[in-house]
């Protein structure tokens, strides 16, 4: 005769626990996805396999899969189940339609990790608001960390390599993941801002508006355009959720701060301008890296328009570049500063995830992956309606987290170390969104 989990905890009498230790406690299940957060200040290995972050994910996906057979019972709803294995079908279609079994493998293998296991595991470890507030705020931190790094870069000189100068800030990522101390910097602001807009503790509201403001300085000479882009979009929508009065007296803040910083004491003026100036120029005379890019995107158009239900498989866009680009691509991107000599990248993605997933696994991909965030972000945002009036913070950081993420993707595609951040903000949105804790959390007071 058997006995039920439910049963064997009403029976069996728990270990005592100190006083002292009992607040942690609840914190236990989220560590695993924390350290992943934490090995990401680690600095980065130029042409490592491996990075320690990939390698904690995989065990925080164990830890996960540990805790759901403890706990005895159905660890996702159905509606869960359905919209985070969604992904699975369109990925392990294109998988099969890879050049090689290697590029089937690996694409298989990182698409699962980023889309897949990591946001199943982050949405069982997060049990509530206290589990789901420490791994914002180790975002928060971790931002904080690499922004400073940042601007010592940025102002000593020794970033990488911009415009013939040594300013650019990339933090521990080095100038082969250009992008990684941006993301990093940009996702910390936005937890930031629904830390601070969403809560009823003066304390917290200070210290978090506090960081997101410091967080625009590593954000602003990291020089990343898709990043400034998404993040001001995402804040401006955090904002209108959290209430329109506070939306227009934070605006009001924030443009008079940019003022006295840019005007006022001049604080990267020129390069800033020159940046911010060049995400416009797309037929006025525009740079190498913008040319390159709408030449990637015309390529991976061209790549889903012979290749329309699949796509040309998995990891597959750099075989078929050439044969789609124009001649106006150049060979690759130049890279160095921050500690690296000069290398000269190949560009092996249209830097655009949407066009990427229709490139390379068609309108079965995108309808299944994409369909999935889409599905995410409905769900997140019908949540957050429903419990206006109690204390949103975690749901408006989530909910920012995950729209960051899909606005971004209009600019970049995964790649390098920072992606593991990826699955973690769409492991918080789905926490929020779908599971069975969060809607407990959401229905209390």
């Amino acid at each position: 005769m058997t006995t039920s989990p439910e049963v064997l905890s009403r029976v069996t009498p728990s270990l005592p626990v100190p006083p002292r230790l009992r607040p942690v406690v609840p914190l236990l299940p989220v560590l695993p996805v924390v350290a992943v957060v934490v090995l990401l200040g680690l600095p980065v290995r130029s042409g490592g396999s491996v990075a320690p972050a990939d390698a904690a994910s995989a065990l925080a996906v164990l830890c996960a899969l540990g805790q759901a057979l403890v706990r005895g019972r159905r660890p996702l709803t159905r509606t869960a189940a359905l919209v985070l294995g969604l992904p699975v079908v369109g990925i392990a279609l294109a998988a099969t339609g890879a050049a090689t079994s290697g590029d089937a493998l690996t694409g298989l293998a990182r698409h699962l990790q980023v889309f897949v296991l990591i946001p199943v595991a982050v949405t069982l470890l997060v049990r509530d608001r206290r589990g789901a507030r420490l791994l914002l705020w180790s975002l928060v931190g971790l931002a904080l960390w690499q922004g400073g790094i940042g601007v010592k870069q940025y102002l000593t000189g020794t970033g990488a390599s911009y415009q013939g100068a040594f300013v650019r800030a990339v933090g521990t990522f080095g100038p082969s993941d250009v992008m990684g101390m941006a993301n990093v910097v940009a996702l910390g602001v936005v937890a930031a801002t629904g830390l601070a807009l969403g809560t009823r503790s003066v304390r917290q509201r200070l210290v978090a508006a506090g960081c997101a403001a410091v967080l625009l300085v590593p954000l602003a000479v990291s020089f990343s355009r898709g990043a400034w882009i998404a993040t001001a979009v995402t804040c401006g929508v955090v904002l209108l959720l959290a209430g329109v009065r506070r939306a227009a007296k934070v605006f009001a803040g924030v443009v008079a701060a940019a003022v006295v910083l840019v005007g006022g004491f001049g604080v990267g003026a020129a390069a800033l301008e020159e940046r911010l100036t060049s995400i416009t120029q797309v037929t006025d005379a525009p740079d190498q890296s913008v040319v390159d890019r709408y030449t990637m995107w015309a390529a991976a158009t061209d790549m889903w328009s012979a290749h329309p239900l699949t796509g040309v498989g998995l990891k597959s866009f750099p075989a078929h570049r050439d044969g789609h680009a124009s001649l106006a691509l150049s060979s690759g991107s130049d890279t160095e500063g921050a500690g690296q000599a000069f290398v000269r990248q190949p560009l092996l993605s249209p830097h655009n995830m949407y066009l990427l997933l229709l490139s390379e696994q068609g309108l079965l991909g995108v309808v299944t992956v994409a369909g999935s965030w889409l599905a995410l972000l409905v769900c997140a945002l019908r949540r957050l309606r429903r419990g206006a009036g109690r204390v949103q913070d975690c749901a408006l950081a989530a909910c920012g987290l995950l729209l960051w993420q899909l606005v971004n993707f209009l600019y970049a595609d995964i790649g390098g170390p920072s992606t593991v951040l990826t699955a973690i903000c769409l492991g918080l949105a789905a926490w929020w969104a779908l599971s069975g804790d969060a809607a407990r959390e959401a229905g209390a007071r």
